[in-house]
C-alpha cells in the first residue's frame, strides 16, 4: 500500500456582499449589441460539422466563407436551455465544485511554456514533470479549487494534452480543466481517460475550456472538441481574449461586446446541438500597449473587464470562469501582488463561480513554483475581505465590554482567547514571524513549495487505473502520430 497525505479541504471564497459594475440598462445595451453583432456581422467558423449544426437550426451560413450569422431569436432560444447552476465533479466527492452562485473556486493558470526549474532555478521550456509537480502543489493548497495543467508537456508534442491530463490525474484528487484538448480525436481520448479516473460516471472530474479566435472567429479543432465533450456530458466553456486596440476596438465597451459575441456564438452552437449541456462563459480581454503593441493582461483598466465579464455571463444565464491575476510582471514581487489583489476581489464580489490565473507570470507564460504560493496567500486575504463583517451578539461583545470597563484590559478575558485563536495570519509575510529576521515572502514561498513537493503525496490512482491511462495514451500516440505524418 502506497502511503499518502490527506488533501486539505477546499476553502472557496464565499462573498458576504456583492458589487455591481453595470446598471440594468447597461447590461441590456451590451446584450442587445452582442445580438446585433451576431446577426449583422456574424462569426467565422471553419468547422463543417459546426456549420451544419448552425445551418440546420436556422442560422444563415455561407459554406464557402464559413461565415455564420445568428438571428437574435435563435440565440435567445438556444441560450434558454443552458443551465445556470451545475456541479463539476472531482476524483473525490469532497472536492466537487458546486457552481450554485454561493461560492467561488479558483484554479491555477494554465498552458505556460516555460518554467523556473524546481532544482536549478534556471529558466527552461516546460515538460510533463512540471505539470505533475504543479498538480501536487495545487492539490496541497486549499485555496486552489481545481487544476489547469499549469504548463505544457513539450516533451510529448503530438499528444501533449493527454500527457498533461495523465500527469494531472495522477497528482491531484481535484477537478481538472483542460485548455489544450483540441480536435475530436484528442477529445475522445481525453474523455476515455476521465471515465477511467471517475469514481462516479455522473461526476466526471474533467471539463474543457476552448479559446475563441479574436476577432469574431472560432477554432475548428476547438469547436469540434467542445462538441465531443458536450455530447459526453462534460462541461465546456469558451474564452475570449480579445485585445483592445488590435483584435478588438480600442474602447473597453467595444472590446467587451466583441469578446461576448465570440463566446455567445460558441455557447449557442453547443445548445443547438445538445440542449441543456453544461456551458460557461469566460471573458478575459487584454489591452494592447499603444507604443509596443504588447499584450497587457493587467493594465490598470483591464481588470475591470474581468468583473464585467462575470455580469455578462450571468445575464446570459450561465456560470462564469473569470480572469484573475494574469500579471505582466517578470518576477514575483510588488507588481504581481498588486495585479492579483484588485482583480480577485472585484470578480469575487461580482459573484463569479470560478476563476483561473494562479501561478504564472509574464502574461501567463512563465511558471515560478513560488508564485503559486504567493498567489494563494493573496487569495486568503481576499477570502476574508470578501466575507464581510460578522455582526452578532457574540462579536459585538457587549457583555465583555461591560465586564472589562474603562481603562481595563481585554487580554485576560476568555472571550479574547477564544476569538484570537480563530484569527488566521499569512504564513509567508512578517505576520508569520514578526521580527527583523523575516525572509522576503518570495523566498519563504520557495522554501514552502520545496517542502510541499518533498512531503505531500496526493491519494494515488489505483494501479489498474494508472495502467488504463497509459494504454489510452499509447493508443492515442499511435493514431494521432500517424495522422500528423
Amino acid at each position: 500500500m502506497i502511503s499518502y497525505t490527506e488533501t486539505p479541504a477546499l476553502q472557496p471564497i464565499v462573498p458576504g456582499y456583492r458589487v455591481e459594475i453595470l446598471t440594468d440598462e447597461q447590461r441590456d445595451l451590451l446584450k442587445n449589441t452582442t445580438l446585433e453583432i451576431l446577426d449583422e456581422v456574424g462569426v467565422q467558423c471553419p468547422s463543417e460539422k459546426a456549420l451544419r449544426i448552425y445551418a440546420d437550426h436556422g442560422a444563415r451560413v455561407d459554406m464557402s466563407t464559413h461565415l455564420v450569422q445568428l438571428p437574435p431569436e435563435l440565440v435567445i432560444e438556444a441560450m434558454a436551455h443552458a443551465p445556470r447552476f451545475y456541479t463539476m465533479g472531482a476524483r473525490l466527492a469532497a472536492f466537487d465544485l458546486r457552481l450554485d452562485g454561493k461560492a467561488m473556486y479558483c484554479a491555477t493558470d494554465g498552458c505556460g511554456v516555460e518554467t523556473i526549474d524546481f532544482s536549478t532555478r534556471k529558466r527552461r521550456p516546460s515538460i510533463k514533470d512540471d505539470v505533475a509537480r504543479g498538480a501536487r502543489l495545487a492539490d496541497y493548497l486549499p485555496e486552489i479549487g481545481f487544476y489547469w495543467p499549469i504548463v505544457s508537456a513539450q516533451d510529448y508534442p503530438a499528444t501533449a494534452p493527454l500527457h498533461e491530463l495523465e500527469a494531472s490525474f495522477n497528482n491531484t484528487v481535484k477537478h481538472v480543466q483542460s485548455e489544450t484538448v483540441m480536435g475530436g480525436i484528442t477529445a475522445r481520448y481525453a474523455i476515455e481517460m476521465a471515465k477511467v479516473v471517475a469514481v462516479d460516471e455522473a461526476r466526471p472530474p474533467l471539463s474543457l475550456l476552448v479559446c475563441c479566435i479574436a476577432p469574431l472567429a472560432q477554432d475548428k479543432e476547438g469547436m469540434e472538441s467542445a462538441l465531443v465533450f458536450a455530447e459526453a456530458g462534460l462541461p465546456v466553456g469558451f474564452m475570449s481574449m480579445a485585445t483592445a486596440g488590435s483584435t478588438a476596438p480600442a474602447t473597453l465597451a467595444g472590446t467587451v461586446v466583441t469578446g461576448d459575441a465570440e463566446i455567445v456564438a460558441a455557447m449557442t452552437l453547443i445548445q443547438l446541438a445538445y440542449p441543456g449541456a453544461a456551458t460557461f462563459h469566460s471573458l478575459v480581454p487584454g489591452i494592447m500597449h499603444p507604443r509596443t503593441g504588447a499584450y497587457l493582461g493587467s493594465a490598470w483598466e483591464g481588470t475591470l473587464l474581468y468583473a464585467v465579464g462575470v455580469e455578462l455571463a450571468h445575464n446570459w444565464g450561465v456560470p462564469t470562469l473569470a480572469g484573475i491575476f494574469g500579471t505582466d510582471a517578470l518576477v514575483p514581487g510588488w507588481q504581481s501582488a498588486g495585479d492579483a489583489a484588485s482583480s480577485l476581489l472585484l470578480i469575487a464580489l461580482a459573484g463569479a463561480e470560478t476563476a483561473s490565473g494562479l501561478g504564472l507570470l509574464e502574461s501567463c507564460t512563465l511558471f515560478y513554483p513560488e508564485a503559486m504560493l504567493l498567489d494563494a496567500d493573496i487569495y486568503q486575504r481576499i477570502r476574508f475581505e470578501a466575507t464581510g463583517l460578522d455582526i452578532s451578539a457574540e462579536t459585538l461583545a457587549m457583555d465583555v465590554i461591560k465586564t472589562v470597563g474603562p481603562r481595563g484590559h481585554f487580554l485576560r478575558h476568555p472571550h479574547t482567547r477564544t476569538h484570537m485563536r480563530r484569527r488566521v495570519f499569512s504564513s509567508l509575510s512578517g505576520q508569520a514571524k514578526p521580527d527583523r529576521e523575516t525572509l522576503e515572502p518570495a523566498e519563504v514561498a520557495r522554501q514552502k513549495a520545496e517542502w510541499i513537493l518533498a512531503n505531500h503525496n496526493p491519494q494515488p490512482l489505483e494501479f489498474n487505473q494508472q495502467i488504463e491511462l497509459r494504454k489510452i495514451i499509447e493508443k492515442a500516440e499511435g493514431e494521432i502520430g500517424r495522422s500528423r505524418l
